[in-house]
């Protein structure tokens, strides 16, 4: 006995130490939502991480002084216009190394936004402020509940758990707006990501060996409209769309039918629009699932044809050839209204492309214009 003694006390001695062990150091894990969104929203900041001469301990002095109060951290977190100049000039100094620019957007322009859009998101939610679009986004808890402010806590505490970045640092702002957007689970500018390499992948192979001149228009883009209720899956209007969206397909006009909108109508509804319609297109009038193009982001009729330009030029469609816009007679005629002109220029910047000539109270020809090709994170769920 004396010997298996021995024996097994010498192999308790050899036994590897355990896999785990107590440490106050955090360790570096990596969150492919967080990351996913401050890519999708910040990409010009993100590659800017710590901008190297840029002076921020008027912001750090001012943070700090906050202690623990959510709603004062948030407030000192945001860019003030001193800071936002700040940036410039040390934007200005760095020149164009290592930042990617938006489109035709100049690189100092481009920060500059997306500085802006970190407001947008403080502001909306970390101070429950109303955004640009409050009755279909926005806080999951009205800010005057203390359900909202342990929400901001919580992110407060998310964000800095999982950077090591000063907090007056832009790395510490894009975290802590990001940590906001997943407290609100509202994430889905990521949602169908990566889009083009899943739902779109056989459209775009199709795309790739499709004869354009044998047809009149490049593609037929069919906007979605929302049921005013969580129980509709799709609503009379967009069941209206996929019906003529059909027939044209069958009478030959384009090769493609772009499906354009994302889960808005009501607020908090878990159909998406675009993914619906597809479906309807698919399993109620047998069109090809390859020929049905996704989009399932836009939020706005503006954003409509804006993702519908993006999905063409990632999928290889030619913009120089003229689309039709497939749609009910009260969408068609507002599209081709000054008041939706007006609404473009005012939301947007830009016209997302031209409206062309009237066939029917249901279609009107488009020219995409690449002005939509401008990523804008000031309206976060849908950049």
């Amino acid at each position: 006995m004396t010997g298996l003694r021995l024996m097994l006390a010498a192999l308790a001695m050899t036994a590897a130490a355990p896999v785990w062990a107590e440490t106050t150091a955090p360790v570096a894990v990596t969150d492919t939502v967080a990351e996913g969104l401050s890519q999708r929203l910040f990409p010009m900041l993100s590659a800017l991480g710590r901008l190297p001469g840029l002076d921020t301990r008027a912001r750090a002095a001012r943070i700090a002084a906050c202690g623990d109060g959510p709603a004062c951290v948030v407030e000192a977190t945001m860019w003030s216009d001193q800071d936002r100049a700040a940036v410039a000039a040390a934007v200005a100094r760095l020149g164009k190394a290592g930042v990617r620019q938006n489109a035709d957007l100049s690189v100092t322009a481009g920060v500059d936004q997306e500085l802006e859009a970190l407001n947008v998101v403080l502001r909306v939610y970390g101070l429950g402020l109303p955004g640009r679009y409050p009755k279909i986004d926005g806080p999951v808890f009205a800010a005057d509940t203390p359900f909202f402010a342990d929400s901001v806590k919580v992110a407060i505490d998310t964000a800095r758990a999982a950077s090591q970045a000063r907090p007056d640092t832009i790395a510490a702002s894009v975290r802590l707006a990001v940590a906001l957007l997943d407290a609100n689970d509202a994430t889905a500018a990521t949602r169908f990501d990566p889009l083009d390499q899943r739902e779109n992948a056989r459209a775009q192979a199709v795309a790739a060996r499709t004869n354009w001149s044998a047809y009149r228009y490049s593609l037929l883009i069919v906007p979605g409209v929302g049921p005013e209720d969580s129980a509709t899956v799709l609503s009379p209007r967009s069941k209206l769309h996929a019906l003529l969206a059909a027939q044209r397909y069958r009478q030959g006009l384009a090769p493609f039918i772009l499906v354009s909108g994302s889960a808005v109508h009501p607020r908090g509804t878990r159909f998406v629009e675009a993914v619906e319609i597809r479906r309807a297109l698919i399993e109620r009038y047998g069109i090809p699932a390859d020929h049905v193009i996704l989009e399932p982001y836009a939020r706005h009729t503006t954003t409509n044809l804006r993702n519908a330009t993006r999905r063409m030029v990632a999928l290889g469609i030619p913009l120089d050839r003229p689309t039709l816009i497939v749609t009910d007679a009260e969408q068609s005629k507002y599209i081709e209204s000054a008041t939706f002109t007006d609404r473009n220029r005012a939301e947007l910047g830009y016209l997302p492309g031209a409206v062309g000539r009237r066939l029917s109270v249901y279609d009107l020809e488009f020219r995409p214009s690449r002005l939509s090709l401008r990523q804008d994170p000031r309206d976060p769920l849908d950049p």
